[in-house]
């Protein structure tokens, strides 16, 4: 089992940056790829940015530019640097961990509790 914990969010002007983190726990041993999803209200939860345990990564076209992610494996971390914030980033963010479970077959995946990101106009 894998936990992860969220911090980071608040409250910020368009334009502002936020740097989300994650702190994963557990059998941190077995993680493969990390990421970052969001869910405005109403709408569905998407990706937002991934990253392998190799360093490889992936963002959605809405943020490519503008959000880094990055990850610290001895601290069992990952990171969400977000500059040049849009009023449309509002979302709570959820951290995700794709991890291997011994004996069984494929990735389990773990979400944080998500922690809310508003960008005011």
């Amino acid at each position: 089992q894998v936990q992860l914990v969220e911090s980071g969010g608040g409250l910020v002007q368009a334009g502002g940056s936020l740097r989300l983190s994650c702190a994963a726990s557990g059998s941190t041993f077995s993680i493969n790829a990390m990421g970052w999803y969001r869910q405005a209200p109403g709408k569905q939860r998407e990706l937002v940015a991934r990253i392998t345990s190799g360093g490889s990564t992936n963002y959605a076209d809405s943020v490519k530019g503008r959000f880094t992610i990055s990850r610290d494996n001895a601290k069992n971390a990952v990171y969400l640097r977000m500059n040049s914030l849009k009023p449309e980033d509002t979302a709570v963010y959820y951290c995700n961990a794709d991890y291997k479970v011994a004996g069984r077959a494929g990735f389990f995946g773990s979400w944080g509790q998500g922690t809310q990101v508003t960008v005011s106009s």
